[in-house]
């Protein structure tokens, strides 16, 4: 028989330091905590201290349903860490500064610009996107006539 070589892929695990982001209909939805500790396997203890006052998300148990795990995470911190050792870990990691560079936030700012377009907003839109559309496809047919 031949060798194997097993390598696992980089899951996004549940541990302390992982930045999830809030999900569901609650208060704190759409805003970013760190978990701090595990409670069970069902949940955990989360805290957001984001330079934004309206991003912060107050010390809480949270149930792993309404979290998504992120890519994120602050290296090396201390299990059941206070909210200003936390708050201190969280501006060193530049962890505002990492989500707002990342692909989800960028999406999920996206869809809420979206979401907020008026009618003729969204004429406007349909109108810029079939200009560009002819555009291409009149440089496309410049480029096979040339061919």
């Amino acid at each position: 028989m031949g060798d194997a070589s097993i390598e696992s892929p980089e899951w996004r695990k549940v541990e302390v330091g992982r930045i999830v982001l809030v999900q569901g209909s609650g208060p704190f939805a759409g805003r970013l905590a760190a978990i701090v500790e595990i409670i069970d396997h069902k949940r955990a203890l989360v805290d957001g201290p984001s330079a934004d006052p309206k991003l912060v998300v107050p010390r809480q148990a949270i149930s792993f349903v309404d979290v998504l795990l992120s890519d994120l995470k602050i290296e090396k911190l201390p299990r059941a860490v206070r909210t200003g050792t936390l708050k201190s870990a969280w501006e060193t990691a530049e962890i505002d500064a990492k989500w707002k560079e990342s692909k989800w936030a960028k999406r999920k700012d996206q869809t809420e610009r979206r979401k907020a377009l008026t009618d003729f907003d969204r004429f406007k839109v349909m109108r810029l996107k079939k200009q560009r559309r002819f555009e291409e496809r009149k440089a496309l047919a410049k480029v096979k006539a040339s061919a």
